[in-house]
């Protein structure tokens, strides 16, 4: 049976459509994948022509019935044909989309979730109570052992993966917000990504929170009481864990082949590396759902929305990513 993977369409308003289209326009169409696209089917139709793209975009009515490109519109009715960045319709749309399509993998009808873009400040602004996908997706699952990572190669074809303690917080929150808890099930969850990913080892370096790892407690203490205690776990469970390590050079040792994974404190000591390294081929890749869930490590750009522009690379690597992880799942089932 052919793998079906959903694409929940983020915010209309964003890049999210134009890279998704771009990017399924660019897939080999001898492949054996299915895909299933969650969004406004009207809006679809009008960026494909807009685009010239000329893709075949067939509406869902059941697995049984032929096509490719399949698109679910769960919406009562469709969007006006032009809306402002942002907009509450869109907004709204984009989170009932997200929810459709992971209820789908819940119920075992899709191999796996790709995530296009949304914007948080749009959604909140909507009325709706939302701090990321990722956060909802996980409520929603009822998974409370996941965590973020994000990957990708840079120009030699060498890997970064890192692995988030703590995601959507504001600075200040964040030490108050590491626990050893959270630091050994991040690393626990980056072994077994290294695993899922089929590498032939886990090795996992460790951030410390504070510069210099804390230069042994004259710049902080929650290396030696809290990441510490967690490393020692996750080494006491058999795992290949080195750490706490400083931050300003972790990266460059991980690039250079040392480790397969780093786990970074907060999000941006986390992404600002991965950014300069891949920063249009970057994947989002929830670890610990029940389903198999990725997306472009970008946000919807409304600055260059609407004129054709965007590029797709990143949403063409977490399709690539999700394929992957789908067959290796269905491998080992």
């Amino acid at each position: 049976m052919s793998l079906r993977i959903g694409i929940a369409l983020g915010d209309v308003t964003g890049i999210g459509p134009e890279v998704t289209l771009k990017a399924l326009a660019s897939e080999a169409a001898g492949e054996d994948v299915r895909y299933l696209l969650v969004g406004d089917a009207a809006w679809l139709e009008r960026l494909n022509s807009r685009l010239g793209l000329d893709l075949s975009l067939e509406r869902f009515v059941g697995w049984d019935a032929p096509g490719r490109l399949l698109v679910c519109d769960p919406m009562s009715e469709p969007f006006p044909e032009t809306l402002r960045p942002g907009d509450a319709v869109a907004a709204r749309a984009a989170v009932a989309w997200l929810e459709t399509a992971a209820r789908m993998c819940l119920r075992g009808e899709l191999d796996a979730l790709v995530t296009a873009p949304v914007n948080k400040a749009s959604i909140v602004g909507a009325g709706i109570s939302f701090v990321g996908q990722t956060e909802f997706l996980s409520q929603l699952a009822g998974a409370r052992r996941t965590a973020m990572m994000l990957l990708g190669p840079d120009a030699h074809g060498r890997w970064l993966r890192v692995a988030l303690v703590t995601t959507h917080l504001p600075l200040r929150a964040v030490p108050d917000s590491i626990t050893p808890d959270k630091v050994q099930q991040t690393i626990e969850l980056a072994a077994e990504a290294c695993q899922q990913l089929g590498l032939g080892r886990a090795r996992v370096a460790v951030c410390g929170l504070n510069p210099h790892a804390g230069e042994g407690g004259t710049m902080g203490h929650e290396e030696q009481q809290v990441i510490e205690p967690a490393i020692q776990a996750a080494r006491a469970r058999g795992l290949e864990v080195a750490g706490p390590l400083s931050g300003d050079a972790v990266f460059h040792a991980a690039l250079r082949g040392e480790f397969d994974a780093v786990v970074a404190m907060y999000h941006d000591q986390g992404l600002a590396p991965l950014k300069a390294v891949a920063f249009d081929s970057g994947v989002n890749w929830t670890l610990g759902l029940p389903f198999i869930r990725t997306s472009p490590d970008h946000g919807t750009a409304y600055d260059i929305a609407g004129r054709g522009v965007a590029n797709a690379s990143s949403m063409s690597a977490a399709l690539q990513l999700a394929r992957e992880l789908a067959l290796r799942r269905r491998a080992g089932a």
